[in-house]
C-alpha cells in the first residue's frame, strides 16, 4: 500500500481553510465591535421617543427639515400655520422642541411663541427670512432660544437641535448650585432667588448656570458662545449682551453679580 504523503494540493487546502477561518473571525469581530455606525444606530433608537414640532407654511421647507431630523431618529410633527401648531401643541404634551417659522398665515410665529411661553419653557428655534437685528432681538425678548436665518444649512439646524436637546432633556444629574441667594436646580429647571421662583427662558437658564459654575472667572464672549450656544453657533456675539441684559433684569438686585468686563465679556461675582 502506497504511503500517503501530504502533497501540494493538501497543503493548499489546509492553507485555504486557515485563511477562510481567519477571515470569518475578523468578520465576526467587526460585527461585534462598537464603531461610529453602531453608535449612530443607538442614537437614532434613543431619539425615536423625542418629538419635535416643525411649523412652516411652506410644505417643501417642512419636508426638508423633517427628512433631516428623521435621519437622526426624531419623531417629527408638522403644522402648516400657527393655529394648527397650537392645536397640536396643546394636544400633545410630550413635544420636546419647536422649530417655528415667523411669517405664516392665520397666526404668525411671534404670536405662537408668545402663547407657548405663557404655559411652557419648551425650547424654540425660530426660522426666518428676515435677518434684521430688531427681528432677532424681538425673538429673544419673547423667549426664543435659537434664531436661524433662511437660507440655512439643514446639517447646522440638526446640530443645534441636538445641542439644545442634550442639555434640556437630561445630563443635569440632579445638580443644585447656589450663589448669593440664587439657587439653580438643573434637574428640575427651576431658579429661585431668596426662595422666590424666577421665570427664565431655556437659554437664560443655561447662561445663569454657566455664570454660577464659573464664579470669579472673567469669561470672554467667545467662550460664553462656545459653552452656552455651542461651537456650531454662527450668530453675532451681541446675542450674549441681549441675554445678559434680560437676565440681569429678571434677577433684580442680584443682577449686579453679573459684571461687565469691558472689551472682553462678563464675570459673575458675589459681593463678599
Amino acid at each position: 500500500m502506497q504511503e500517503k504523503n501530504p502533497g501540494l494540493r493538501e497543503v493548499l487546502d489546509f492553507t485555504g481553510l486557515t485563511y477562510f477561518f481567519d477571515k470569518l473571525t475578523l468578520f465576526i469581530m467587526k460585527k461585534k465591535s462598537v464603531g461610529p455606525e453602531t453608535q449612530k444606530e443607538e442614537t437614532v433608537m434613543e431619539n425615536m421617543n423625542i418629538k419635535i414640532l416643525v411649523v412652516d407654511d411652506e410644505s417643501r421647507m417642512r419636508k426638508l427639515v423633517k427628512d433631516f431630523l428623521a435621519r437622526e431618529g426624531y419623531t417629527v410633527l408638522e403644522a402648516g400655520d400657527g393655529m394648527e401648531a397650537m392645536d397640536i401643541f396643546y394636544e400633545d404634551k410630550d413635544i420636546a422642541l419647536v422649530i417655528l417659522d415667523v411669517m405664516m398665515p392665520k397666526m404668525d410665529g411671534w404670536q405662537v411663541c408668545r402663547e407657548i411661553r405663557e404655559s411652557s419653557k419648551v425650547p424654540i428655534i425660530m426660522l426666518t427670512a428676515r435677518s434684521e437685528e430688531r427681528d432677532e432681538l424681538q425673538g429673544f425678548d419673547l423667549g426664543v432660544d435659537e434664531y436661524i436665518s433662511k437660507p440655512f444649512s439643514p446639517k447646522i439646524l440638526v446640530a443645534r437641535v441636538n445641542a439644545i436637546l442634550r442639555r434640556s432633556l437630561g445630563n443635569a444629574g440632579g445638580d443644585v448650585i447656589e450663589a448669593g441667594g440664587i439657587v439653580v436646580d438643573k434637574a428640575a429647571h427651576i431658579v429661585k432667588i431668596d426662595g422666590a421662583p424666577v421665570e427664565l427662558s431655556y437659554k437664560e437658564f443655561e447662561l445663569l448656570s454657566y455664570f454660577i459654575e464659573n464664579q470669579g472667572i472673567a469669561l470672554s464672549r467667545e467662550k460664553i458662545l462656545n459653552n452656552v450656544w455651542n461651537y456650531d453657533y454662527f450668530g453675532d456675539a451681541r446675542t450674549i449682551d441681549t441675554h445678559v441684559k434680560k437676565l440681569r433684569s429678571k434677577l433684580g438686585d442680584k443682577g449686579e453679580y453679573i459684571r461687565t468686563i469691558w472689551g472682553m465679556g462678563y464675570k459673575f461675582e458675589v459681593d463678599s
